[in-house]
């Protein structure tokens, strides 16, 4: 038997402003039942090339974006827990954590950018939605920035 798709819902975060949409946005399909979130906030790791902010600065906006997340789905029953992953590939590293926590889905807001920075910098959107065994679900926050 398949399990419920919101049973277990991985949702990466990439800033305190897309925690605060996904939160809310999250909120709908997971107030009032078990479900579970795991919030993943990925510390991408620039390889060879120098870091533009130290880790533990890093780390504290990754607390801020939990802040963020926490204070969104306070009052609606679901069990948040936080979690900091590190790598190279932050679509990759998502996709692991979802394995690693046994996750039932990927939910997440996608992030605006160009195509031309999607085509320079990747577009971590379309690797979570291709490159996952795991189901996934684009939350659209349009509705929560027209309020």
């Amino acid at each position: 038997m398949a399990k419920p798709f919101f049973q277990r819902v991985v949702v990466p975060v990439a800033n305190s402003g897309d925690a605060e949409a996904t939160a809310a946005t999250l909120v709908p399909y997971a107030e009032g039942t078990d479900c579970e979130v795991v919030a993943v906030h990925v510390i991408e790791k620039a390889g060879e090339a120098p870091n533009k902010a130290s880790v533990e600065q890093r780390e504290q906006w990754a607390q801020e974006m939990f802040a963020a997340i926490s204070d969104g789905l306070s009052d609606t029953g679901v069990t948040l827990e936080t979690k900091t992953r590190y790598g190279t590939d932050i679509a990759a590293t998502v996709i692991d954590a979802a394995h690693e926590f046994d996750a039932t889905a990927i939910a997440f807001t996608p992030r605006g950018r160009s195509r031309w920075r999607k085509l320079l910098a990747g577009d971590v959107t379309h690797n979570l939605v291709t490159n996952t065994d795991v189901p996934s679900l684009v939350l659209s926050d349009r509705a929560v920035s027209e309020r």
